[in-house]
């Protein structure tokens, strides 16, 4: 069974979506793998070959070793931190 044009793969037609995706949940393994670090309340996503971090931390520790993690996968030049603080009440 094809789907779509006779003369288009599937490299061409999904390469973009295959890319971030796995590109994403690649990251996202790796900062659920870190020991050091809470990643529970982050978030990845892909803006073209940027990945952006949203969500929350809970010290600056998890922001630098989030960043330095995804910049391992990506490069430096291509993470974005959008990430907020947000401390626990004391």
């Amino acid at each position: 069974m094809k789907f779509g044009s006779d003369n288009a793969s599937h490299q061409e037609c999904c390469s973009q979506g295959h890319s971030s995706a796995s590109t994403m949940a690649t990251i996202k393994a790796t900062l659920s793998a870190a020991q050091d670090i809470d990643s529970s309340a982050i978030e990845i996503r892909m803006l073209g070959p940027v990945v952006l971090l949203e969500g929350y931390i809970t010290n600056v520790a998890d922001r630098d070793k989030a960043i330095s993690l995804a910049a391992m996968i990506v490069g430096e030049e291509n993470v974005q931190d959008r990430m907020l603080s947000r401390f626990p009440a004391q």
